[in-house]
């Protein structure tokens, strides 16, 4: 029942969405194309995709983050190397250390009572490589 009044709500706003293209595009068979070409691309996307990309954005997005994950594109290091390196108390680079690796951009390794981060993939440096050529621009 709930999935139906759901549908009928999704179906209301996207007629009422519909009709706010109606006052930019005038031709109707332009309309038709481009109504459906909007209604696909909107039903393409993945909401839960979506929050998962936007956690690893947000984690990015902290000067501090973006400097351990850049550390950390040279290899392995302590977290305590890491304190030192950002001139930043344990529990700062601690919390810091938390979000990337919630975000499964960093990887633990426990040695006994030693933690050492890594990088999780080549990807997290594909991405700071791309970041760096939309910034050279």
């Amino acid at each position: 029942m709930e999935t139906e009044s759901k549908s009928g709500v999704d179906k209301r706003k996207s007629e009422v969405e519909i009709e706010r293209l109606k006052r930019f595009i005038f031709d109707r068979d332009q309309l038709e194309v481009r109504t459906q070409k909007l209604s696909s691309l909107v039903n393409g996307l993945d909401e839960e995709a979506l929050h998962s990309e936007a956690k690893i954005f947000k984690a990015l997005a902290d000067v501090n983050r973006l400097k351990i994950v850049k550390l950390l594109k040279e290899g392995e290091l302590c977290a305590c190397e890491l304190t030192i390196a950002l001139s930043s108390s344990q529990s700062t680079v601690s919390h810091h250390l938390s979000v990337l690796k919630n975000a499964g951009i960093i990887k633990e390794r426990k040695e006994g009572k030693w933690s050492y981060f890594r990088l999780s993939d080549g990807a997290v440096i594909e991405i700071l490589n791309q970041a760096k050529l939309l910034t050279d621009k």
